[in-house]
Parts: C-alpha cells; sequence; structure tokens
C-alpha cells in the first residue's frame, strides 16, 4: 500500500511540474508576463546563441520522442514500476523544457514585425493553437496521457485499460491535432524575431520527424484501423484548407 501511495504522490507531483512548465511555455513563447522569455534574457553572440539553443531542443526532441518508443518502454519498465513510467516521461521532459527556459539565449533580430489588426489577428492564431492541443488530449484521455490514470488505477488495483482507436471530433480533421496546435502557437506571433524563427523552425523540423515515429506505433498497435484513418484523414493540414499535404508515411 505504500508503494502504491508513494506511486500516486509522484504521478500527482509529476502532473504538477509539468502543468507549471506548460504554463511557463505559453509565457516564454509569447513574451507574456515572465522575466526569461524567448526574447528576453541574457543575450550570447550569435554562434554560441545558436548553438547552446540548438542543443536545448535537441536534447528534448531526443528524449521526447526516444523515450516514447515501445522498445524504450519495455527495457526502461525493468529499472522503473510501469505505473510510473508515463509519469516519469513527463517529468522528464518538463524538466528538460524547465532547462531551456533557464539556458535559452534570446536572438533579438527582427525576422517580421505587425501591428493593428494583422497583430490581433497573429496573436488570436497562436492562442487558438494552445486551445487546439489542450483539447485534443482531453479528446482522448488526458490523465493517462499524463499518467495520472496510471497510477490512480494502481492505488486501486485496478487492471490496465488498454485504449481503444478512436477519432473524437478535432481527430477527424487531423490525425495530429496536438501537434497542429503546437505549430500554430509556435509560428503566429506578431513579432518574429531571429531566436523564435529558429526555435519555432527546429521544433517543426523535430515534430515533423516525431510524427512519423508515433504512426509507426500507432500502425504497430492498431493495425488495419489506422491505416484506413490514414487514408481518410491528413496528418496535420486539415482537409477543407484546400492544401494538398504530402504524407511519405502513408
Amino acid at each position: 500500500m505504500i508503494g502504491r501511495i508513494t506511486a500516486l504522490i509522484y504521478g500527482i507531483a509529476s502532473y504538477l511540474v509539468f502543468f507549471l512548465s506548460f504554463a511557463y511555455l505559453i509565457a516564454f513563447i509569447g513574451n507574456y508576463w515572465v522575466p526569461k522569455s524567448i526574447d528576453v534574457g541574457p543575450e550570447s553572440g550569435l554562434a554560441p546563441a545558436i548553438l547552446i539553443n540548438g542543443v536545448l531542443i535537441g536534447v528534448f526532441a531526443v528524449q521526447h520522442s526516444g523515450m516514447a518508443r515501445p522498445a524504450f518502454k519495455r527495457w526502461w519498465t525493468r529499472i522503473v514500476p510501469a505505473s510510473c513510467e508515463r509519469s516519469t516521461y513527463v517529468l522528464i521532459s518538463s524538466l528538460l523544457l524547465i532547462l531551456l527556459f533557464w539556458q535559452w539565449r534570446p536572438i533579438t533580430a527582427t525576422v517580421w514585425r505587425v501591428e493593428g489588426w494583422p497583430a490581433a489577428l497573429l496573436m488570436a492564431i497562436s492562442w487558438i493553437g494552445w486551445l487546439v492541443g489542450l483539447t485534443s488530449t482531453y479528446l482522448i484521455d488526458h490523465f493517462e496521457l499524463f499518467g495520472l490514470r496510471q497510477v490512480f488505477d494502481t492505488l486501486r488495483k485496478a487492471a490496465t485499460r488498454p485504449q481503444p482507436f478512436k477519432t473524437p471530433l478535432l481527430y477527424r480533421l487531423v490525425r495530429h491535432p496536438l501537434m497542429l496546435g503546437l505549430l500554430l502557437a509556435f509560428w503566429a506571433t506578431p513579432h518574429m524575431t531571429a531566436g523564435h524563427l529558429l526555435f519555432a523552425a527546429l521544433m517543426t523540423a523535430y515534430i515533423l520527424v516525431g510524427v512519423r515515429f508515433e504512426e509507426r506505433d500507432l500502425v504497430t498497435q492498431f493495425g488495419e484501423s489506422y491505416e484506413q484513418y490514414r487514408q481518410r484523414v491528413p496528418m496535420l493540414v486539415p482537409g477543407f484548407l484546400g492544401v494538398s499535404e504530402t504524407d511519405p508515411g502513408s
């Protein structure tokens, strides 16, 4: 019983770290209310800033994608309890985000700046992106995604419940609405600096690579159901926009 309670406390603590880091990410990207953001903080020379920022994003990308792979999970759960596997993934991802916030080097040269209604439109798109991303986690199972359901099930001695294949609401428009939301949030800004552009470009590259690995895992997990879903629904660009999306994974 003590072990199950410890797992529950660990899972809740990991979720709180995620919640705070995600809230700070919104402020970091938008330069809202925080003393250190994507464009505010100690500056370095251009080359050191590009190197440091690139390494920070690279470490996050490798961890975030690598620890999500089934092969890694099978190995990892020999070391950590299966009930805490997802919470540990969430905690490490959140701590790496915090490291990025702390060590990020702004590059403040302006790439574009708009004012008036175009600025308001871009800010609205950015907030819609955050809303789409967050909403998409609840459409599937927010608490399973961030490790809370696993530790609560362990406390109750409930059997693990495999997720059925389902495509609610946003998942009928694109296969990865969470990633679409993040892309909107990262790119839609009335003032794009070189540092912000670097962040958006590298995170976009990571997302485009990461979803390929995720798709392979989903095909393995759900088989023909997911293959048919891939044929019907685009990966990231909604079909109603009239954009032809090339999907190498299809």
